[in-house]
């Protein structure tokens, strides 16, 4: 998803990390530059800055955080299984009124026998974690994907800063995920679409490090070695634990849901080109044959091999009390006889939920076309309470309560209008930058609009590429913004206009705020914050 452009652009084209102005040719900066451009030099406001966006994502995940006490939307399924997983090891079956049972504070609520699970173990280990710390509460169960969604704004701020070289455009896109009501939603639900983005964020931050870090070799060796000769390939990059680090954590995505795959794939590419386009920048001729020979294979251990074994490791615990687990269904062993039993019933199992993952197609009213995602045109309601006048302060003739997991309007429609930008400066100004965003997005939401179609999905799986759609329209904010060398009367219209756009989608997230937290709201207010009737 990104191309050689480090090499093969214009002399005179500037590289800007905030991505201004072109109209003044500039010399072409040192090989070391532009295949390292330093980041910025801007002391602790590095890391300042990215922390005061996450204490305020911090907040408004965790403010009242254990409220309404009720399973919201799928904390019915994840909640239990967490719960069984903490208890025994495996997921297991429910007493009759098991959720009434626990918010009333029981836990005994399980059979004994094995409940059907469809989603690997990782996300719901982290949610029992919350249950382990604070008890089988709304709170407990929601904590550690709350801190989780805390996390991932840091981590994007400073993933920006170090994509774009900019903490200011770094700082936006935290501030923007923070802002984001889809995010906000999941994150403040057990759920494990905000785990999965956690993890995907993770590993491509690691990549983008381990880039940092390889070509910074390169360019050690550039400079020692001088113009390579004809056939030579460059260098071997030894070892590259962050790149291994990428591929743990694309593991755990793995294990948290299937689609984690799809990351697996594009990020495995991801990494495999931008070594190519770094050979291509030393001089290397062939760079990607250069790459094949030299880092496909330690590239393909480092994260498809690596993710593979963390994700088997993940089923450890069903594979320790397979035996013991009395099976409520039929579980036909598969795969090769030679293996043993535990993996081939494991096989089985994987069989078993392939199959479930590709044939669900049961109605349901709040089901979204994948197409429809990046627009909101069908957001999740999680959770609605009516309240009769003269009930719990309700003055109108009736009041409201509601969680709809409803991505800020005006964020994700300007993110998506800067998709399109970003695919002209791919394509058109080869700027790898964009193409590393459009592939975090591209893994995250193109497999369920070409081949999941008539899958029963809902506009929550959407979350996990949310975190690239920010990092997208905060570049492309920073063409707004201009150059940091740009006329101050560009600059002042530029900051004016990112200013406003900022206070816009703050303005936007207040407004919904109500009800992404259940705040109680007379009906015509709620209504009037149900822009379309999609929304309802």
């Amino acid at each position: 998803m990104t191309t050689t452009a480090d090499a093969a652009a214009p002399t005179t084209r500037p590289v800007d990390p905030d991505a201004g102005s072109d109209d003044l040719p500039v010399p072409r900066p040192p090989l070391r530059d532009r295949l390292v451009p330093p980041l910025p030099d801007d002391g602790w406001w590095g890391w300042l800055g990215p922390l005061a966006v996450a204490a305020l994502a911090a907040v408004l995940r965790l403010v009242n955080l254990g409220f309404p006490h009720v399973f919201s939307w799928d904390e019915t399924y994840y909640a239990k299984d967490a719960l069984g997983l903490l208890q025994g090891g495996f997921e297991q079956e429910t007493v009759p009124q098991a959720d009434q049972l626990i918010l009333d504070g029981r836990t005994d609520v399980f059979t004994g026998n094995a409940s059907y699970v469809v989603h690997p173990p990782v996300g719901k280990w982290v949610i029992a974690a919350g249950q382990w710390l604070v008890g089988p509460e709304p709170l407990g169960w929601r904590l550690p994907v709350a801190l989780l969604g805390t996390l991932t704004v840091l981590m994007v701020a400073r993933i920006g800063r170090r994509l774009f070289r900019s903490t200011l455009l770094g700082c936006l896109a935290g501030l923007l995920l923070a802002l984001d009501g889809l995010s906000l939603v999941v994150s403040r639900t057990a759920l494990l679409d905000g785990i999965l983005a956690f993890f995907v964020v993770a590993a491509f931050g690691a990549l983008l490090v381990d880039r940092d870090r390889a070509r910074r070799r390169l360019a050690d060796w550039a400079e020692s070695h001088g113009p390579p000769l004809p056939g030579d390939p460059g260098p071997r990059l030894g070892l590259r634990p962050w790149r291994v680090a990428a591929g743990v954590a694309l593991g755990l995505a793995c294990g948290t849901k299937w689609s984690g795959l799809w990351f697996v794939a594009v990020f495995g590419v991801l990494t495999v080109l931008w070594d190519a386009g770094a050979r291509h920048a030393c001089g290397v001729r062939q760079p990607l044959l250069a790459t094949a020979r030299r880092d496909a294979v330690p590239a393909f251990l480092s994260t498809v091999v690596v993710a593979v074994g963390v994700y088997l490791a993940s089923w450890s615990a069903w594979l320790v009390t397979y035996p013991s687990q009395s099976r409520t269904w039929t579980l036909t062993p598969g795969g090769p006889g030679f293996l043993p039993e535990r993996l081939r019933a494991l096989i089985g199992y994987h069989q078993q939920q392939w199959g479930f993952h590709t044939n669900l197609e049961s109605a349901h009213a709040y089901a979204a076309e994948p197409a429809g995602w990046i627009l909101m045109l069908r957001p999740t309601a999680f959770f609605t309470e009516t309240v009769e006048r003269g009930e719990d302060g309700c003055l109108a003739d009736s009041c409201t309560r509601e969680i709809t997991a409803l991505g800020t309007p005006v964020l994700w429609w300007a993110a998506a209008a800067a998709l399109l930008w970003l695919l002209w400066r791919w394509l058109g100004g080869r700027d790898w930058r964009a193409g590393a965003v459009l592939a975090g997005v591209a893994a995250g939401w193109l497999p369920w609009v070409l081949l999941y179609r008539d899958r029963t999905v809902f506009t929550t799986y959407a979350t996990a590429f949310a975190p690239f759609l920010v990092l997208g329209l905060a570049m492309a904010l920073g063409r707004v913004l201009g150059p940091p060398d740009g006329s101050p009367r560009r600059r002042a219209w530029g900051a004016a206009a990112v200013g406003a756009f900022v206070l816009v989608v703050l303005a936007n997230a207040a407004w919904l705020w109500p009800v992404w937290v259940a705040d109680q709201l007379p009906y015509d207010d709620w209504l009037r914050r149900m822009w379309f009737r999609g929304w309802i």
